[in-house]
């Protein structure tokens, strides 16, 4: 079992880089793909992986795991799944979320807070029929976030799914499936320094433009 006290020491010192107010863009999407750019060169593992935040009717929260696919007109962060899945009732319910990207090894954070649209039909459909086969058949065959039996109903239900279109290459995207745009109202960039002082830059949306200000940390 692990120790509490181990757990307790575990720290790392973070000096790197440093975040001025002078290092960063005006438009805070800019700054993210700027950001983006720099993690997508160093090869970190899954730089595109955010944790998506939603919220349910009861007033629970709940995270998981999502890949970024887009930033739309550079106003927004477009991600696809099932409507129908836990997050998809959650957003259709309070179309509010947050997202958070974290990239250990250039010791910086990004927190993103936003109201949540469907990306356009249009999108989702491109962007499904550019998937692998399998990933197209897997987003037919999955009732996501709802209680199966076992593995081999999923992988029955797969299997019913490839007979079904087998003629078809791509397949027709569900209508249950599909992409949302976070349209961010809040951007914070975390960079890690010494001493727990860390930099944190905070763009707020104002009209067409960002405020930008300097958080404690």
């Amino acid at each position: 079992m692990t120790n509490d006290q181990y757990l307790a020491d575990l720290r790392r010192t973070y000096a790197q880089r440093t975040l001025t107010e002078n290092d960063v863009a005006p438009d805070a999407v800019q700054q993210f793909r700027t950001w983006l750019d720099e993690a997508l060169a160093a090869q970190l593992d899954e730089p595109t992986a955010m944790t998506l935040a939603t919220v349910g009717s009861d007033g629970q929260p709940s995270t998981r795991v999502v890949l970024l696919k887009g930033l739309p007109e550079d106003a927004g962060f477009l991600f696809y799944t099932n409507y129908d899945s836990r997050k998809g009732q959650e957003l259709a319910h309070e179309a509010l979320a947050a997202i958070n990207f974290f990239w250990p090894g250039l010791e910086r954070q990004v927190r993103v807070e936003g109201r949540v649209e469907k990306a356009p039909a249009t999108m989702s459909n491109a962007y499904f029929q550019s998937r692998p086969r399998g990933s197209q058949l897997g987003a037919w065959a999955s009732p996501q976030s709802q209680v199966i039996g076992s593995r081999e109903e999923l992988e029955q239900r797969e299997k019913e799914v490839e007979a079904q279109f087998a003629d078809q290459n791509p397949l027709p995207r569900p209508p249950h499936w599909g992409g949302y745009i976070v349209r961010p109202t809040r951007i914070e960039f975390w960079q890690g320094r010494p001493s727990r002082l860390h930099d944190r830059i905070l763009y707020e949306k104002e009209g067409e433009g960002w405020k930008r200000s300097r958080l404690a940390p």
